[in-house]
């Protein structure tokens, strides 16, 4: 019997041991225990925590662009034998692209809202509008008429899904923030940061939402207004009474950490552009580390072999002399200048026009080599780095209608530089750049290419050189412009014979052919170059977002 008693003890004593052991197991695996601490989140300011594998969102317009090695410059057709497109071997990050070119209709609610916001009848805004606006007199032509298209193209009806065109690569890169801005707005609007309706609550210029303006300091957003900037409860829920009957303030603002603002909206540096309109995903007969596609689609021609609409051209381009369309009545392309997005078939990642209709901006500063050597991943030239400024009060300087700066462009264009709402940006300095390896100043674009270290004048040896020293890799013109006393602007335009290349810091790179463009130009490769203050009528954009997170839409199982 004793033994039997201590046999029976023995067995309770394993039931509360495994009772234990699956309590203890069944709260560390609950969803809100941090795998860090084992704290319940919950009842923490865990918001990283908390939100730990929440997926980004694809903003409006985009589509999903899964990331890899490419072979970057390869070009089937090399007849001008152009040096500029030197294959490189490049990887490239998974990010979200524009499904079609930024239309008419697109750019034309961007105008409105600038319009509404800063009435160019006001001193201090009537420069705002004017330099958004596009360039409606790239249509004409010494020996054309096309004033139906200057007077038209951009706001008749009937071009509004057209792909808008007379927009400098400043103008694209302005419409880029101002949609990350609004896209981000409604996103928290509709997650109930922001009160419903906020988006359109009496905008003006003194009360507007800025993504970045947010993030540094919620409670400053629409001028300060509280009614419309919201605190949410990160659980969902309502929060609970203490003993004594106060509510614990648990609500907070919405951070990075939240997951639902969205990366911003920019235009895709040529390697991504590049990558995407290639889309080598869909082609495995291609070997991407030896050979390339000679167009965005499949096969070395430009017309459909399908059965169903065999014969067909897969793009909008000029065929040939005098020719940019075909016959009547049975049209080569559809179109003879630009055409309606999405005329065309998509190519393997569902992007649209990658090939032909408008040529396009990307990111880059223009230099005739890739320099695969200093780096091939996510290869992009034109990095200038800035922080936000703070002012002598030691709080974040935001810029005011009071203090709007703005740049007079070559060609005697004025633009806004910034707007009011957003942070005022100074270069960084020693603070961010001392004792690193990875970069030493804020204005990156000369790396390796235009700096003085990489100008055949330069002088290693003799710190006082003089002009060999001042000498650039570059040496092109300076055109200048400046105002009297009067305000009366004044042109000089550089007439130097001893200007050697039209390269600089300011052209940027342009990907695709065009309408006005021959076939040869469609291969996803090629790459062309024009300053990024003026516009023209083939050339357009359209906007990239970055990927966080997994490379990847869908998790694949590993292999065996």
């Amino acid at each position: 019997m004793k033994v039997n008693k201590i046999v029976v003890l023995q067995l309770m004593m394993s039931m509360v041991l495994m009772l234990g052991t699956a309590s203890c197991s069944k709260k560390s695996s609950s969803s809100h225990a941090s795998r860090a601490t084992g704290w319940d989140v919950d009842s923490q300011n865990g918001t990283a925590a908390r939100n730990a594998g929440k997926k980004q969102q694809a903003g409006p317009g985009l589509v999903f662009v899964e990331g890899g090695t490419f072979t970057m410059g390869k070009v089937q057709d090399d007849v001008m034998h152009d040096w500029n497109n030197t294959p490189t071997q490049q990887h490239v990050q998974s990010f979200y692209m524009d499904e079609t070119e930024v239309t008419n209709g697109m750019y034309l609610e961007y105008l409105e809202w600038l319009k509404k916001v800063f009435p160019p009848t006001e001193e201090n805004y009537k420069n705002i509008y004017e330099g958004a606006s596009p360039d409606t007199l790239v249509w004409r032509n010494r020996l054309g008429y096309n004033e139906t298209m200057t007077n038209n193209y951009l706001r008749h009806p009937s071009y509004a899904n057209y792909p808008v065109v007379g927009v400098n690569w400043i103008q694209a890169v302005e419409f880029s923030k101002w949609r990350t801005d609004r896209v981000n707005e409604a996103v928290l609007e509709k997650d109930g940061y922001l009160k419903k309706g906020a988006k359109t609550t009496d905008v003006s210029a003194e009360s507007l939402f800025n993504t970045e303006a947010y993030l540094a300091s919620p409670s400053t957003t629409y001028g300060g207004n509280e009614e419309l900037v919201l605190k949410k409860n990160p659980n969902g829920r309502r929060p609970k009474a203490n003993k004594d009957g106060v509510v614990e303030e648990k609500n907070v603002y919405a951070q990075r950490s939240s997951g639902v603002i969205l990366p911003e909206y920019r235009l895709p540096t040529e390697a991504e552009w590049e990558y995407a309109a290639a889309a080598d995903v869909g082609q495995r007969e291609y070997n991407i580390y030896k050979g390339q596609k000679k167009y965005p689609w499949s096969g070395d021609y430009t017309r459909s072999a399908k059965r169903k609409n065999k014969g067909d051209q897969l793009a909008n381009f000029k065929q040939g002399n005098g020719d940019y369309g075909g016959i009547a009545g049975w049209s080569d392309d559809g179109a003879d200048i630009t055409n309606s997005v999405k005329s065309y078939a998509p190519n393997d990642f569902g992007l649209y026009d990658m090939a032909g209709n408008v040529a396009e901006w990307v990111a880059d500063v223009y230099r005739p080599i890739i320099d695969n050597e200093a780096n091939d991943f996510n290869y992009y030239r034109g990095n200038q780095y800035a922080k936000n400024k703070i002012g002598k009060d030691g709080k974040l300087e935001i810029i005011t209608k009071e203090n709007i700066k703005y740049d007079t462009l070559s060609n005697g264009k004025v633009v806004a530089r910034n707007l009011p709402g957003e942070i005022a940006q100074v270069p960084v300095d020693e603070n961010e750049t001392y004792l690193r390896t990875n970069f030493s100043t804020s204005d990156n674009i000369n790396y390796r290419d235009g700096d003085k270290q990489s100008s055949k004048y330069f002088d290693f040896g003799d710190s006082e050189s003089g002009t060999k020293a001042d000498q650039t890799m570059y040496n092109s013109p300076k055109h200048n412009i400046t105002t009297d006393s009067l305000g009366k602007m004044m042109r000089k335009y550089d007439n130097s014979s001893k200007r050697t290349t039209l390269i600089d810091d300011k052209v940027r790179v342009y990907k695709g052919g065009s309408w006005r463009d021959r076939a040869y130009w469609l291969d996803p490769a090629q790459r062309r170059y024009f300053p990024q203050d003026m516009a023209t009528d083939y050339i357009g954009f359209r906007c990239a977002m970055s990927r966080v997170g997994s490379k990847a839409e869908r998790r694949k199982s590993p292999r065996n």
